[in-house]
């Protein structure tokens, strides 16, 4: 196959497509198509991993018990990083909107595999931690995949990793790596909502080279 040349006007769009990614927190509840879900998982799949392993798994959670467990773990966390914050932070922390469990048709937590069969250990005798690192890529290849169908996704992190297994029934070995909500947003902003909301703003000069 002839690889495609990317033009300006492609790049342009996908200058785009990088900026208006955001961490989404208020989601209509209408679902999104299987079609389209099928598809983001599809694109994710591409992203490149270490060895070839593909160590990500990706998981529905559409059982209400499951679901409701999860927006209980969330809660009890949630509460106990409000009392860990400092006291001229937590008013400011309270009222940030930290979840869109309940709005968000679809939930999908992604667990990786430590240890997987798949790239027979190519690339992690120095460094295992890199099949995590696989995941992680993967979880932005399928956030970017997500809001090139003009869909929200917003990833929770306010949770026990060594509870998830148990709640959500899988592999005792898989490392939980995210809790993601994935809906269509209810409305779309050219700036993260945590910035709007003044809790940080974005540091530009992280932006430059770092020369050695």
């Amino acid at each position: 196959m002839t690889a495609p040349v990317f033009d300006q006007t492609f790049r342009e769009q996908l200058d785009s497509l990088f900026l208006w990614r955001r961490d989404v927190r208020h989601f209509r509840r209408d679902p999104v198509p299987e079609s389209v879900l099928d598809h983001m998982l599809a694109l994710t799949c591409a992203t490149p991993s270490v060895g070839l392993s593909q160590p990500w798994r990706f998981v529905r959670v559409d059982d209400p018990a499951r679901r409701a467990a999860v927006k209980s773990e969330f809660r009890e966390r949630n509460a106990e990083a409000l009392v860990a914050q400092s006291e001229s932070d937590s008013a400011a922390y309270a009222r940030l909107k930290l979840a869109g469990l309940d709005e968000a048709p679809h939930h999908i937590a992604v667990f990786c595999d430590p240890d997987p069969a798949q790239g027979r250990g190519l690339g992690r005798l120095t460094m295992p931690e890199t099949v995590q690192w696989s995941a992680v890529m993967a979880i932005h290849g399928f956030w970017l995949a997500a809001q090139a169908h003009n869909v929200g996704l917003g990833w929770v992190s306010i949770l026990d990793p060594d509870h998830m297994s148990d709640l959500l029934g899988t592999a005792p070995e898989w490392r939980f790596m995210a809790y993601l909500c994935v809906g269509y947003p209810e409305e779309e902003h050219d700036t993260p909502e945590l910035e709007r909301k003044g809790w940080e703003k974005r540091a530009t000069e992280r932006q430059r080279w770092i020369m050695r």
